[in-house]
């Protein structure tokens, strides 16, 4: 084994101080989901699993480890929102992390807006430059190579409306670092933000390669 590297197989332990996995895979975006129970009741909580895995239609989608209330929401209504979480909303988001009872409406703890969505029931943060109104499609309790179900879900949504503010278009083109969006990195508490100073291009290369 080459003694430049530290390896382990996760079955057997990491034999370090913190679980690196996460931190490796990263940074990652923030899925900060809006829903609401039958009842109406609102909910608002950050995923660090989240990400986008289809272009037509648009899909994206979020891990819940354990069976948490987005979950329960979603699997009752069929709906959520997604919220890009910024720079200026990080605290507000950190806020809505705390595992408060299901009774305690998030927006209202950590100061937020519920905002009234256009095409699906559940309302959007306001304060949130970029939000995606979403319809399940699938949830998939997750399995290990070995078949046994473990207990976290994934939650996939077709987005089907999108709200963008427009001080973030330039040009017509989505401005991403405009928007100052953290990403969740490893360990307890590891953030990163977007901004342009780490902006760089590579453009896809055409086959055969042109030597660039």
């Amino acid at each position: 084994m080459d003694d430049d590297f530290h390896y382990y197989e996760p079955r057997h332990g990491h034999g370090l101080p913190h679980d690196p996995f996460n931190a490796m895979v990263a940074p990652r975006p923030i899925g900060w989901i809006s829903s609401q129970d039958r009842h109406g009741r609102l909910n608002l909580a950050p995923y660090s699993f989240f990400n986008a895995f289809n272009y037509k239609p648009p899909i994206v989608g979020f891990a819940s480890t354990g069976y948490k209330d987005s979950l329960q929401n979603i699997q009752d209504t069929g709906e959520f929102c997604w919220n890009l979480v910024t720079a200026e909303l990080g605290r507000q988001m950190n806020i809505t992390s705390a595992p408060a009872p299901r009774e305690i409406d998030e927006f209202q703890q950590a100061g937020l807006t519920p905002a009234p969505s256009s095409v699906v029931e559940v309302p959007h943060v306001a304060e949130s430059p970029v939000s995606f109104e979403c319809r399940r499609t699938q949830i998939l309790q997750l399995q290990g190579a070995d078949g046994q179900k473990v207990p976290t879900w994934m939650i996939f949504g077709e987005v089907v409306a999108v709200r963008i503010r427009k001080a973030l278009l330039k040009d017509g083109i989505y401005d991403t670092a405009a928007a100052r969006p953290i990403t969740r990195g490893g360990g307890p508490a590891d953030y990163f933000e977007i901004t342009p100073g780490a902006r760089f291009q590579m453009h896809r290369p055409g086959w055969p390669l042109d030597g660039r």
